[in-house]
């Protein structure tokens, strides 16, 4: 009887009705797809609290799955349920599964007060009845149906103590707050962000976004330094990729000195079979993502890939916050996304401006040519944090591959010193410097690279040249230093970058200026044997340990950190700089 009109209270009541289990529904798919929010909804439900009593028994399977510290994922919950023989019950394999797709844009405790609000409502309805029942009664005392109420009005209070204790106000307390110093936050390695904080990094194709973001969050993992930052504990972090290939990948990650062992705490998620994240969804995708690697740093590269809604469309970006990066930030997790600016640059990224209204800093990547770049933030929220970084891409190539662990972004600095004289000693130890010589090449080595320059040179002046290099390994040299001292070649692109002009590459960081014409910073090394060449492996200093490929000796600062092999060296391949 389709054609038939119901009376308007039923269909009030049958709206009602459905609301209410739709609003149980969305508490079982959060907690299925979102299982750091359940502790939450438990403290504010229990399972009698649901009206269908199918939703009760999946809510209970979920609960003990907890309990045992298991996966409450689906198809868990179902595993769990066909164990106890209670899947008919639950309604089902394909109840659960629609189930499944009920998840609140993140917002799990409302749904779960929804739940409780609607439970003590029918239990206040039960108890006006009871009430009745007790007063119209033929052996009723004066006073039954009150103290039935009175009972009822009990248990609330006592309930509602024990939530208030349990669960998280979203009231400030000024107490706390005003006691809390936040001018303290310590920012995450790199210094682009601070915990929990969501930034943006836009900048034209080509620029290398990736490359840099890439770097920056594999190091964050591992504990190294970034851009003149101090290393830091390792971080862990998830970097979500829909743009690049995987040979692209492979090729990067080596060239930044990464490989099988040295990866830390990084988990990359290549091509994800995740749903739209501007979609709920999309966003317990994510969300499970992150729960399954323990990630406290997020980076979506780029984030247009991962939306299905019109980019110039505000509600777009609305609901990507709403269904994905809101969650994330509730969480506490740190989020990275990389951009493309549009086709006015002066106007940021492109798209609706409403995709950086919740971000809490704007980066802005522009390369200047020669792997010169520039990374300014166009907006703060809280100011915290250097604005900008004058960044220098080096990289060295053999043949066409990548050295491993020659590709570094680095702080870059300006020689304000005049020009030595040609033909002088300075003059020639800057030459040697811009063909990316290393510090401890000998004389030999030396002598072939000028000849194949075709710089001129007298045998003294490039036997002093050489000591004065030299000496610089008693003030830490490129290997023990590999971001004081820049070794990238000029006119050498970084992997996955395009041709571009090439600038002659920065020799020196901040802080590390380059020694006075005339003058050593040490005791000067003693002259070298003519043929002898450069020092025999093991023949340095015996207190500092030596490197497992090339066997001289690492800077002591270089060691401390961890590594037992120069920057240059390949432990797998066994090859280093000065291999013939």
């Amino acid at each position: 009887m389709e054609n038939v009109r119901p009376f308007p209270h039923q269909q009030a009541d049958r709206d009602g009705l459905e609301e209410q289990l739709d609003a149980e529904r969305f508490v079982l798919g959060t907690a299925m797809n979102q299982a750091h929010d359940i502790k939450t909804m438990r403290t504010l439900i229990k399972g009698v609290n649901f009206q269908r009593p199918a939703h009760e028994v999946i809510w209970n399977a979920i609960l003990t799955l907890v309990d045992r510290g298991e996966s409450t994922y689906f198809t868990a919950v179902i595993a769990e349920l066909d164990r106890n023989k209670a899947l008919r019950q639950a309604g089902g394999m394909s109840y659960i599964t629609q189930v499944n797709d009920y998840v609140g844009g993140g917002d799990a405790s409302h749904w779960a007060s929804k739940v409780r609000e609607a439970a003590d409502l029918r239990e206040e309805a039960n108890v006006g009845r009871l009430m009745v029942q007790r007063a119209t009664a033929a052996d009723a005392e004066p006073g039954a149906g009150i103290a039935v109420y009175e009972e009822f009005a009990k248990r609330r209070r006592e309930r509602q103590e024990q939530q208030e204790g349990t669960a998280t106000s979203p009231f400030l307390d000024w107490a706390s707050f005003f006691a809390t110093d936040f001018g303290k936050v310590e920012l995450l390695p790199g210094r682009l962000m601070a915990p929990g904080q969501q930034i943006a990094i836009v900048g034209e194709g080509k620029a290398g976004k990736s490359l840099l973001v890439q770097e920056w969050l594999w190091r964050m993992a591992t504990g190294q330094s970034f851009l003149g930052d101090r290393a830091h504990d390792p971080i862990p972090v998830l970097y979500v990729d829909a743009e690049n290939g995987h040979a692209d990948i492979q090729a990067r990650l080596i060239s930044y000195g990464a490989g099988p062992d040295r990866m830390g705490q990084f988990v990359y998620a290549s091509f994800p079979p995740i749903r739209p994240l501007d979609t709920p969804g999309g966003g317990q995708d994510l969300l499970r993502l992150v729960d399954a690697c323990g990630a406290q740093v997020v980076c979506l590269d780029t984030v247009s890939r991962f939306i299905s809604g019109p980019e110039n469309d505000a509600d777009t970006w609305l609901a990507l916050y709403r269904c994905s990066l809101l969650p994330l930030k509730r969480a506490g997790k740190s989020s990275v996304r990389l951009d493309h600016l549009g086709k006015d640059a002066e106007r940021g990224a492109r798209g609706s401006s409403a995709k950086t209204q919740d971000v809490d800093h704007v980066w802005e990547l522009r390369s200047q040519g020669g792997g010169a770049l520039t990374l300014r933030r166009t907006y703060t929220r809280t100011g915290i944090g250097p604005d900008h970084f004058a960044v220098v891409r080096q990289a060295q190539q053999d043949g066409d591959s990548y050295r491993p662990g020659g590709t570094r972004h680095i702080l870059m600095t300006w020689d304000t010193e005049q020009p030595h004289p040609e033909g002088s000693v300075e003059w020639l130890v800057d030459q040697l410097d811009a063909l990316g010589l290393p510090n401890d090449a000998g004389n030999p080595r030396t002598k072939a690279a000028l000849a194949e320059a075709k710089i001129p040179a007298a045998k003294t002046k490039i036997e002093s040249a050489v000591r004065i290099r030299k000496n610089r390994d008693n003030l830490g040299s490129r290997n023990g230093f590999p971001e004081t001292f820049p070794e990238g070649v000029p006119g050498e692109r970084s992997p996955g970058t395009s041709k571009g002009s090439q600038k002659p590459q920065v020799k020196h960081s901040p802080g590390t200026p380059g020694e006075p014409p005339g003058t050593a910073g040490s005791p000067p090394s003693p002259p070298l044997e003519e043929g002898k060449g450069e020092e025999a492996p093991g023949s340095e200093d015996p207190q500092l340990p030596l490197c497992t490929v090339c066997g001289r000796s690492l800077t002591t600062d270089w060691a401390a950190r961890g590594y037992d092999t120069h920057l240059g060296c390949d432990p797998r391949t066994g090859s280093h700089p000065d291999a013939a």
